[in-house]
């Protein structure tokens, strides 16, 4: 049995997930980023009392198809963009969503964008724009070093898209750095 969570992100959004589980004595067989895989079945009551708790975490089970898609294809793109060492700049989103995600992908592309409001594209530049926002704030690497980082051609490029969101240059942004970013369920 598989259930689809909304607004698992990160890393702690599993470590939650689990504690939830074991609070409930519930095993499960594998817990990713938006999806719980249990051996056998949960009784109504068992699916109940977890929604009720991950709800507390702002955590959502989905039951819709649709969401359930839309879920997935923001999963792999923040696993991508947040939890790779570097973006490759000849990575086709397109194609890594349609391998894990088995449906045409022309009919994703078009769930999502009606449902999310945004296209598929513009989610992937404001997920590339939150990790360039959490590079600048920690404050490690050069812009040149963020921009090969996560496959911008160039810093002009990274610097106009940055820009372009944000309304600040990156320059400007290191500076002021007042709570700018957003959490990455916020997308």
């Amino acid at each position: 049995m598989k259930l689809s969570i909304k607004n698992m992100v990160c890393e702690r959004c599993i470590m939650v997930v689990k504690q939830e589980l074991e609070k409930n004595n519930l095993t499960a067989d594998t817990i990713q980023l938006g999806e719980i895989t249990f051996k056998e079945a949960l009784s109504e009551e068992q699916i109940t009392i977890l929604k009720e708790g991950l709800c507390t975490h702002g955590f959502e089970v989905l039951d819709d198809r649709k969401a359930m898609i839309i879920e997935k294809v923001k999963n792999i793109i923040v696993t991508i963009i947040h939890s790779t060492e570097e973006v490759d700049i000849k990575r086709n989103y397109s194609d890594i969503i349609a391998q894990q995600i088995p449906i045409d992908y022309n009919y994703i592309s078009s769930i999502f964008s009606s449902s999310v409001g945004i296209t598929i594209e513009q989610f992937i530049i404001l997920q590339r724009i939150e990790r360039v926002k959490e590079l600048l704030v920690y404050n490690e690497l050069s812009l040149s070093e963020i921009a090969y980082k996560l496959g911008y051609y160039n810093v002009q490029h990274l610097s106009t898209q940055f820009k372009k969101i944000t309304g600040l240059t990156p320059s400007h942004f290191k500076l002021v750095k007042e709570n700018k970013r957003k959490s990455l369920d916020q997308l």
